[in-house]
């Protein structure tokens, strides 16, 4: 039994009972941690089981008890979390050596990151209950629900059902635990226990923001607004049939649905032809504010009473006229923000309409609508020119970008290649600590055995070792400029002939360059106002050495630099000096 009170003396039992659940829950996770990859497999795929067999019963207890969205779309989303998720899960190696990097001698050992506070949404209760339970134990982490108060029933009969799967396959008591006074305060109260380790958070921006400032380290899922853009290439026919089923799924109670279309004019009428073909009732001015006016709060949210309703049950309580069979409802709109509030995300089949010029104008406006409420989170794009798929994908604000597939299925991996899951994170853009998909390998830390690669030797013993060496024998070479007579010849001019840059060297570093075993020809040390190496110092009034920086200021001055076929200039300084004649040749002689 669930208990809801509200009031004070209701916040009390609730605070008591977050304590109580956290304890129990630390209780197990010393158990849970020790347990092998096999017992760990084990206790997943009997929750799995029980889930797929209870997926029917847990998906119609939800609708009743929140009213919101269609039991068989329901169905499929437990079934979903039960067989989808669980088959992506089961291969992970979640116990002892994750990884051995031979060539690195690194090995990686997973580490359970411990108790899990998880907050579970009314909007899609039952599946994203099994969602988080199956990846929490598969990272042998204990695991305390927070059931949103509206789901409070079917969220805990979900975790009692596989709690007992858990619990008869081996899991120690505690490791699923849920609270069982339900408060706002409670659950604040939760997630700011000390035996938790990690926060899972999927709900309004309001809890997700509490889960961030309780001062551990949480996932977090904020609001979506998904647009999708209709290219002018694209396939219409399928485009239209996506967005309408997506929308429509579970009456568009994923945050992930699409919330917005935007069309290139060349193609807007028949995509209006097709929508029309396929449920669609366009909004005239009238009919659209009276729905705005329906569904919208002042605070420019949907009203909890419409979401997750049908188009037709959403037009009869707007007072508009909607014809038999329309599926869904788009208003036509000129803009995003305040002033347009059929822009914001819209949990039931209501979509916003834009008509574009073009591929750039639809990639503003997806912009704009991601900025008004769902930052890094997803869109779609129906096209078959791959070259705007791919600006879409460098530019979008979105972490999923689903192309040619719905939002709603694609982004949780349904239909696409993506990690299934039900709490997507939007990274930085959304204020989130990840852009992933959420699965077990956010729920574990990771250890590293680093065994050494590069001996440290002491000065002591690179010294010993450098007298054992054999010395070669000395034999004659050609006198040629070896790069550290040349850097010492440099050396020699700066020193002798200041410039007004500074060439980020330092005396002695010619010789520290030179490669280890090949010291090259013996440098004499430079002597003022002549550069050490082979050839001779330049003739009087030729430099020995140009720069950028002496182009530059003879540049400046108005005056020629005087080289001759000894002279050093940088590559830098012959490009800047390429047209001007400022370097001046001349031959040996001087002339």
């Amino acid at each position: 039994m669930v208990d809801a009170t509200e009031g004070a003396d209701g916040d009390a039992r609730s605070v008591a009972d977050a304590a109580r659940q956290a304890a129990r829950a630390a209780g197990a996770q010393r158990v849970l941690g020790e347990l092998s990859q096999a017992r760990t497999d084990a206790i997943v795929d009997a929750m799995a089981r029980a889930a797929e067999e209870h997926a029917e019963a847990l998906a119609a207890a939800a609708v009743d008890e929140t009213g919101y969205g269609v039991a068989a779309d329901k169905v499929r989303k437990n079934l979903f979390a039960a067989r989808d998720v669980h088959a992506f899960i089961r291969p992970m190696t979640t116990v002892g050596v994750i990884a051995r990097h031979a060539e690195r001698r690194v090995v990686e050992i997973a580490e359970p990151f411990g108790p899990v506070a998880a907050i579970v949404p009314s909007t899609n209760p039952t599946s994203t209950a099994i969602y988080k339970l199956l990846i929490a134990l598969k990272a042998r982490c204990a695991i305390v629900l927070s059931p949103h108060p509206a789901a409070r029933s079917c969220i805990t009969r979900t975790a009692e059902i596989l709690a007992a799967a858990a619990r008869d396959a081996g899991a120690p008591e505690g490791s699923i635990s849920w609270l069982q006074t339900v408060t706002v305060a409670g659950t604040q109260a939760l997630m700011r226990q000390r035996e938790i380790a990690v926060i899972l958070a999927t709900g309004g921006l309001g809890l997700v923001r509490a889960a961030y400032s309780a001062g551990k380290p949480a996932y977090g899922v904020g609001p979506g607004n998904a647009p999708a853009y209709i290219e002018r290439s694209a396939d219409v026919g399928k485009a239209v049939r996506d967005i309408v089923a997506g929308k429509t799924f579970d009456n568009g109670l994923l945050c992930s649905s699409e919330n917005a279309v935007i069309v290139d004019a060349a193609i807007a009428e028949e995509v209006r032809r097709t929508f029309r073909a396929a449920g669609g009732h366009f909004l005239n001015e009238a009919e659209r504010a009276a729905v705005a006016a329906a569904l919208v709060t002042p605070q420019r949210l949907p009203r909890p009473d419409l979401v997750g309703r049908s188009a037709l049950e959403i037009a009869r309580r707007a007072g508009i006229d909607a014809p038999p069979g329309t599926r869904v409802l788009l208003a036509p709109l000129s803009g995003v923000g305040r002033d347009h509030p059929l822009s914001i995300e819209k949990l039931c089949p209501v979509l916003a309409f834009y008509e574009v010029a073009d591929w750039r104008a639809g990639c503003e406006r997806c912009k704009e609508i991601l900025g008004y409420g769902g930052m890094g989170h997803t869109m779609a794009i129906h096209s078959r020119n791959d070259a705007v798929i791919l600006e879409f994908g460098l530019q979008k604000p979105a972490f999923r970008i689903v192309v040619n597939s719905p939002t709603t299925h694609g982004s949780i991996g349904m239909t696409t290649g993506l990690d299934p899951a039900m709490t997507l994170g939007c990274g930085g853009l959304g204020g989130n600590i990840t852009s992933d998909n959420i699965s077990p390998r956010h729920l574990l830390n990771v250890k590293r055995l680093a065994y050494e690669l590069r001996p440290l030797s002491t000065g002591a013993e690179r010294l010993a070792t450098s007298s054992r060496q054999p010395r070669p024998p000395r034999t004659a070479r050609p006198q040629t400029l070896h790069p550290a007579g040349l850097a010492a010849r440099i050396d020699g001019f700066l020193g002798a002939v200041p410039t007004n840059e500074s060439r980020g060297r330092e005396s002695g570093a010619a010789t520290a360059a030179a490669p280890p075993g090949d010291a090259g020809p013996s440098v004499p040390p430079p002597q003022a106002g002549k550069a050490a190496g082979v050839e001779p110092a330049a003739p009087a009034g030729t430099a020995a050495f140009v720069c950028e920086a002496d182009v530059r200021g003879a540049l400046d001055a108005g005056r020629p630099i005087r080289i001759d076929r000894r002279t050093i200039v940088t590559p830098s300084a012959r490009d800047l000096a390429a047209g001007r004649d400022v370097l001046i040749e001349i031959d040996r002689g001087g002339r």
